[in-house]
């Protein structure tokens, strides 16, 4: 559904708007594992906070918006970015998060001037909150994940990637409703191992995989208000299963351990959701070969928190 070229065009039109974020390249030995190149990128730097941003950007500059402007439904993320983007554009933007949405990414959210609503107790309740507002305003729907342009978006992380980093055999990305990981599989194409990591207590993607379509699943964890949607986009299930290598869960301890050793070591302050993937690797869910040359997107880092 999505190729290289559609990919390489999203790029050059956002560009100009959004940050090349950096790479880190560590070793394994810092994070008390084996010796092997281990390469962080550092999506948390990205405007609004987290990679988010591309996808929004993709929307808002190719899809034809309406004078009433754009709605977004998001665990908080994706309504920053979402924000962000209507600002730096000049378009009216209305914001639907859950209760569960942590304080710090409600407060960019409203420090970027979108409407802001909040209620319900999950992204679901949410989601259902915006689609009544569209239903009666007309404004456009910004998916989190299950939109072309969103996923469209978000592969322009690896394109980006694979420029910063060559001999790339793995690349480790979290999994909430799959738009990050249906953008990177659909630019690599199979050309390397792309892992899902995913939060035992919402294994969305791992559900459906099982199921052989999107089925709903849990929606809970310390990583909730990135990674719980109630169940993986339609439009991503056959991109993940077509083109992601592997699924593995990993535990909230797992990964507030994550979140703490990326302080620790590279004072990297990324939110649960951006330190899911890492997780996988420090905990030993993925255990790369010897010399497997990995990548890990941190995908996030709107927290109010400085030291874990």
């Amino acid at each position: 559904m999505i190729g290289t070229s559609d990919i390489q065009a999203a790029e050059r039109l956002i560009r100009p708007h959004i940050r090349r974020t950096p790479v880190l390249a560590c070793n394994g030995v810092d994070f008390g594992l084996a010796s092997q190149p281990i390469t962080l990128k550092l999506e948390l730097l990205q405007h609004a906070g987290s990679f988010k941003a591309r996808g929004a950007f993709t929307n808002l500059l190719t899809r034809e918006i309406p004078t009433v402007g754009v709605v977004a439904a998001s665990g908080g993320n994706h309504g920053a970015a979402v924000a962000y983007a209507a600002m730096r554009l000049g378009i009216p933007a209305r914001i639907f998060v859950p209760a569960i949405s942590s304080p710090a990414k409600i407060q960019r959210i409203r420090d970027f001037g979108a409407e802001l609503v909040v209620g319900g107790e999950g992204y679901s309740d949410a989601l259902a909150a915006s689609e009544a507002w569209i239903a009666n305003s007309g404004a456009l729907a910004i998916h989190a994940f299950d939109q072309r342009e969103t996923l469209v978006g978000q592969g322009t992380i690896a394109l980006e990637m694979e420029e910063q980093v060559a001999g790339l055999n793995t690349l480790l990305v979290a999994v909430g409703g799959g738009g990050l990981i249906g953008g990177i599989a659909s630019w690599y194409h199979g050309r390397i191992k792309v892992v899902g990591v995913e939060p035992e207590s919402s294994p969305t993607l791992t559900r459906a995989l099982a199921a052989g379509r999107p089925v709903d699943a849990e929606t809970g964890g310390i990583a909730a208000d990135s990674l719980a949607p109630r169940r993986v986009g339609d439009l991503v299930f056959p991109i993940a299963r077509d083109h992601v290598a592997d699924v593995v869960l990993v535990g909230d301890d797992a990964i507030a351990d994550a979140q703490r050793r990326l302080w620790k070591v590279a004072r990297v302050a990324a939110e649960p959701g951006g330190a899911t993937a890492l997780a996988a690797l420090l905990s030993g869910r993925y255990r790369p070969a010897p010399g497997e040359n990995v990548g890990v997107i941190i995908s996030g880092g709107n927290t109010t928190a400085v030291s874990f």
